[in-house]
């Protein structure tokens, strides 16, 4: 198999990967997503690619693997094609049951994922973590850009570090938001598996911000499907460590994109302090779910 067994129809531009991104057809007029690397990541993506035939085996939706292959210079997974919409863009045609529903689903789809454990041999999650944290803390004091509250955050961080030991680590899809979720035909699929790691699987709701964003009836019921409607108060306070984290990172990673991408962080984080009244309250105040 090669690149020459297919016809380039769209050229596919979202996303922050650096990866090269197609709509492509084959002889017999068929779709597929190609997604193209450099020949340096052929491990990474091939890792990558086996774990996806792995979630496909376990009826993970997503973009199922069809074929993996290189030349000298450059890497290629086939994907099938999804004729869909992403669900970003059309959550809010549902009503909010429904959409509270379609949060359920990929939280239990979430679940499956994290149903693969990490290599035995991983290094301990409170080892890797409090390393990140210490970076992006660094990395944070450092930046020409600070946040109102940031003390506040970077307390809560170290006060609570303790949470981290004995977590346990599994597969993850690495970026797990409503911007990588796509809605075909009145089904779910899951896209854009290229940050997948391994680590706590709590970390995963990391980005639920983004979800939140567009629908808190949508957020809230991915965490209910996740938690069979039952999270704990040691989730909330883990979630919100992460989120600090990634706050505290977001600021100097946004500063070489520009001012617009700076706002942009500086906003988020204002709305995560908010909703959890500055750490005096661990549950956040959009969370609308029956354990509320």
């Amino acid at each position: 198999m090669s690149l020459s067994d297919y016809k380039i129809i769209t050229n596919i531009k979202k996303g922050w990967s650096a990866d090269e991104k197609y709509c492509v057809e084959n002889k017999d007029g068929k779709k597929y997503f190609l997604r193209i690397s450099t020949i340096e990541q052929y491990n990474d993506k091939k890792a990558e690619f086996e774990m996806m035939k792995r979630l496909d085996d376990k009826k993970v939706p997503l973009c199922r693997p069809i074929k993996f292959f290189n030349d000298e210079e450059k890497v290629y997974s086939l994907h099938s094609w999804i004729n869909g919409v992403d669900l970003n863009e059309i959550i809010n045609d549902f009503a909010q049951e429904q959409q509270y529903e379609l949060g359920i689903e990929c939280g239990r789809i979430l679940k499956i994922i994290h149903s693969i454990p990490a290599p035995k041999k991983i290094i301990s999650w409170d080892k890797r973590f409090n390393k990140k944290i210490d970076r992006n803390i660094n990395n944070y004091l450092n930046c020409s850009i600070k946040l109102d509250g940031d003390n506040r955050i970077i307390t809560f961080i170290n006060e609570n570090r303790f949470l981290l030991n004995k977590r346990p680590q599994t597969y993850q899809h690495g970026d797990y938001h409503i911007g990588n979720i796509m809605y075909e035909n009145n089904n779910i699929v899951i896209i854009d598996f290229n940050r997948n790691d391994y680590g706590d699987p709590w970390e995963e709701f990391n980005r639920i911000s983004w979800c939140v964003d567009k629908s808190i009836f949508f957020a809230t019921g991915m965490i209910d499907g996740y938690f069979d409607n039952n999270p704990t108060l040691k989730f909330w306070k883990l979630l919100a460590l992460y989120q600090g984290s990634n706050v505290l990172s977001s600021i100097p990673w946004a500063i070489p994109f520009g001012e617009k991408e700076v706002d942009v962080m500086l906003f988020q984080a204002e709305k995560f302090l908010l909703s959890i009244d500055g750490f005096n309250s661990i549950i956040p105040k959009w969370y609308v779910g029956k354990s509320n």
